[in-house]
């Protein structure tokens, strides 16, 4: 399934641990979820005997999560911590990222990321031994200026150069690449309809 479901956008999340550890790792069971209230929801996977990974566990310990999105630049450090590295070590560290103070929250943002979501948890659902999902709410966003249209408030969203998970181990796809279709009105859609020699 997940090299059919693809591509999938990346969230390289922050946690911080209740002794205050901090930890970092990529995952691609993510995506938005509602607009208002704003919400997110990941897929955590669990190691191979069930337990949680550092993520997940410092998720539902502390409550609290930041979702930096992935540029091309970002690439090589967000590989990094893709590492099966011990509870405890600080992947940010070892990858050499800078990270900023959040508003809302203690977990750390991305200081690099072109954008990154302060994040509440909502919900948590168990599928043990395979998986958490978890549903939080984002209570403040971060994206650098250069990226909003200050006058017409529009986000240059090709500008990021966002990365994408694709099917199997290591790969992954650029979102520049780009093909833009009108949304059709419904008289639109009859006339085509009829055209087809459909029934409508």
């Amino acid at each position: 399934m997940a090299s059919s479901i693809t591509p999938r956008p990346i969230a390289w999340v922050t946690t911080l641990s209740p002794d205050g550890a901090r930890n970092a790792a990529p995952y691609s069971f993510f995506n938005m979820m509602a607009a208002d209230p704003p919400l997110i929801a990941l897929g955590l996977m669990r190691k191979p005997n069930g337990e949680r990974k550092d993520t997940c566990a410092n998720i539902v310990a502390t409550g609290e999560f930041v979702v930096n999105l992935v540029s091309e630049d970002d690439l090589d450090a967000m590989n990094w911590t893709c590492a099966e590295a011990p509870a405890g070590y600080d992947e940010l560290a070892a990858a050499g990222v800078a990270t900023a103070p959040s508003a809302m929250i203690q977990p750390p943002r991305i200081a690099s990321a072109p954008v990154s979501f302060e994040c509440r948890v909502v919900e948590t659902l168990d599928f043990a031994p395979a998986a958490t999902v978890v549903i939080g709410q984002v209570l403040a966003l971060h994206m650098d200026d250069c990226f909003v249209d200050p006058e017409r408030l529009h986000v240059d969203t090709p500008a990021m150069q966002l990365m994408a998970r694709m099917h199997g181990a290591g790969w992954y796809t650029r979102s520049t690449d780009r093909i833009q279709r009108d949304r059709p009105r419904f008289e639109d859609l009859r006339l085509h309809a009829a055209g087809c020699g459909a029934d409508a």
